[in-house]
C-alpha cells in the first residue's frame, strides 16, 4: 500500500536527463523543494540537457558533477533531502558492450557513492532507477519481479543487476529504505536522440534509410514517459518495506516492425529499411508483469503505443521546425 509521507525535498541524479527532467517537472509542479545532480556528459549532446533543464516549471537546485566523486555526491546531498531519485548511470547496451569498464564504474561505483552519501545525509528514502534488461534470458514472459536473474546479455544489463543488489545491502545493512524501479524501454517527448524511436523518426522524416537489426519480430514493451513518471511518484509514497523491486512498463508487446510502421503511419512517410543481423545483447522480447505495482503502488499505464507514438512524433515536429 501507499501512504501520503511528509517529505516533500527530493534530489535527481541524472536530473538533466530524458526522465530524469520529467520527473523533476512533475514534482516541481507538486510543489516539491527539487535538486538535480548531473555531469552533462557528452554521451549525447550536453546542450539537449541544459535545455531541459531551462525548461523546468519553477527554481530548483542544480549541482554539477560525477556521481563517482563522493566530494561531489556529499556536496549535493548536504542541502538535506528526504528522497533521492538515482538515475543518473551510463545508458544502452550497445555501447556497454564496448566500454564496459565505464559502465562498471559509473553504474556500479556510482551508485555505492550515492549509498554511502545517502545514509551519511540521513535520507529517508531512495529510488534507484533499474531496466528490463536484468530480465536477460528469464524462462517465462511476462517477466515477474520474483524471476531468477540468472543470465544477462550485457555489461549494463549486469550493472543494474548489481546496482540493485548494492540497494538491497545497504537497505539491510542500514536501514536505508530503497525501491528499486525496473523501467521497460522508455520514450515520449524529450527522449534521448540515441535511441530507436528517436532516430527512426529522424532518418524516415529526413528520407534517410534506417537500421533494422534482425528479422522485425524482436518485441519490446514500450512505455511512456508520463506513466514512468506517475510510477516514480507513487514510489516516492511507498511505505511497505525497507527494499522492494517494481516493474513499471506498459503491459503490453510491439514488434520492432509494428513499431516502424506506426512512425510510418505519424510521418506520414514510408521508411527505407536496411536489414542487418541481430545484435549483440539485445534481448528478443521484453514484457512486464505489472500486478505488483497495480497492486502496492497504484500504478496505472494510460499510454499505448498506439498514442505514445503520435504524441512523440507531434513534439519531434515541433522540436526541430
Amino acid at each position: 500500500m501507499t501512504g501520503l509521507m511528509s517529505s516533500c525535498s527530493i534530489l535527481i541524479t541524472g536530473g538533466a536527463g530524458f526522465i530524469g527532467s520529467h520527473a523533476a517537472a512533475h514534482f516541481l509542479r507538486e510543489g516539491w523543494r527539487v535538486g538535480i545532480l548531473d555531469d552533462f556528459n557528452n554521451f549525447y549532446d550536453p546542450a539537449i540537457k541544459r535545455r531541459n533543464i531551462a525548461s523546468l516549471p519553477g527554481a530548483h537546485e542544480l549541482f554539477e558533477g560525477n556521481i563517482c566523486d563522493a566530494s561531489v555526491v556529499d556536496r549535493a546531498m548536504s542541502s538535506g533531502w528526504d528522497t533521492v531519485l538515482h538515475l543518473a548511470a551510463r545508458a544502452g547496451v550497445r555501447p556497454s558492450i564496448q566500454s564496459p569498464g565505464l559502465y562498471v564504474e559509473t553504474n556500479v561505483g556510482g551508485t555505492l557513492q550515492v549509498l554511502e552519501a545517502s545514509v551519511r545525509a540521513g535520507v529517508k528514502k531512495l529510488l534507484f532507477a533499474s531496466s528490463s534488461s536484468v530480465y536477460g534470458a528469464a524462462d517465462e514472459v511476462p517477466f515477474r519481479e520474483d524471476a531468477p536473474l540468472r543470465r544477462t546479455f550485457s555489461p549494463y544489463a549486469a550493472t543494474k543487476v548489481a546496482g540493485e543488489q548494492l540497494c538491497s545491502t545497504y537497505a539491510h545493512l542500514h536501514g536505508l529504505p530503497v525501491v528499486a524501479l525496473r523501467f521497460f524501454t522508455v520514450y515520449g517527448p524529450g527522449q534521448r536522440p540515441d535511441l530507436a524511436i528517436h532516430k527512426f523518426t529522424r532518418a524516415i522524416s529526413e528520407g534517410r534509410s534506417i537500421e533494422q537489426f534482425g528479422d522485425g519480430s524482436s518485441r519490446r514493451d514500450y512505455t511512456y514517459v508520463d506513466d514512468i513518471v506517475q510510477g516514480i511518484r507513487a514510489a516516492a509514497d511507498y511505505d511497505g518495506g525497507n527494499y522492494e523491486v517494481f516493474n513499471l512498463g506498459e503491459s503490453e508487446t510491439t514488434s520492432l516492425a509494428e513499431l516502424i510502421a506506426l512512425i510510418e503511419k505519424a510521418l506520414g512517410r514510408k521508411a527505407v529499411i536496411e536489414r542487418k543481423p541481430d545484435q549483440p545483447g539485445d534481448m528478443p522480447e521484453t514484457w512486464a508483469d505489472i500486478s505488483k505495482a497495480r497492486r502496492l503502488l497504484g500504478y496505472n499505464p494510460t499510454t499505448k503505443v498506439g498514442e505514445g507514438i503520435p504524441r512523440f512524433v507531434e513534439w519531434f515536429r515541433a522540436a526541430t521546425s
